[in-house]
Parts: structure tokens; C-alpha cells; sequence
């Protein structure tokens, strides 16, 4: 059973900036897959971008290209979303999640099996 639990989400100004953390427990994570999604209201959930924990190789939706980064700290168990220059579209509940890795990434939300409880951003001046 791994446990993750999501803080650090808010308002924040387009071209701000704001960094989630996702902190995770249970099982040795070097065999994980950590993603981030997002679910804006009326919208189906859709991958933000994933970390793969044995080797911090990233993955990132065209959408995040360039403007987000994830990073894990593995004396912490945590993983972050670090959100650069957001813009209002941005604004969703962001959650991470995770799965097993198996040798390759997955960008479907029905490919992970633990989820945190959410983090709402709001991206508004």
C-alpha cells in the first residue's frame, strides 16, 4: 500500500510561481512510477507529467513542457511539482499518483493505482 498525500496548492498570479509537494509513504519507492495530473471542473483528468524514482527520468505533457518541473527528494519521500509562470488555464485540482514500474512510463490516469486526496490551484490576478 503506498499513502500520498498532496499539499501546497492556491492562488497564485499568472507568471508566478508555486511548487506542490507530494508526500509519499509505504512501500521503497525505487520501484514507482510518482505522476502529477490535473482535473479542471467539466474536464477529464489528464496527465501533467511523471518522474520515474530510480532514475529521475521525466516525462511532461506538451502543455507543462517548459514551464514545469518535477523533482523527487528522496531523503523526504516527497515529490514536487515546481509551477512556473501559470497561466489561468492552468487552474485545476492537482493530484499525484503513483504505480509500478514496469520499465516504461504511463501517461493514463487508469494505469496508477494509489492517488493522493487532491490540491486545488487557482491561477487569477
Amino acid at each position: 500500500q503506498v499513502q500520498l498525500v498532496e499539499s501546497g496548492g492556491g492562488l497564485v498570479q499568472p507568471g508566478g510561481s508555486l511548487r506542490l509537494s507530494c508526500a509519499v509513504s509505504g512501500r521503497a519507492l525505487s520501484s514507482y512510477v510518482l505522476g502529477w495530473f490535473r482535473q479542471a471542473p467539466g474536464k477529464e483528468r489528464d496527465i501533467v507529467g511523471y518522474i520515474i524514482w530510480s532514475t529521475g527520468n521525466t516525462y511532461y505533457a506538451d502543455s507543462a513542457k517548459g514551464r514545469f518541473t518535477i523533482s523527487r527528494d528522496n531523503a523526504k519521500n516527497t515529490v514536487y511539482l515546481q509551477m512556473n509562470s501559470p497561466k489561468p488555464e492552468d487552474t485545476a485540482v492537482y493530484f499525484c499518483a503513483a504505480r509500478g514500474y514496469s520499465g516504461y512510463g504511463n501517461t493514463r490516469p487508469q494505469a496508477y493505482n494509489y492517488w493522493g486526496q487532491g490540491t486545488q490551484v487557482t491561477v487569477s490576478s
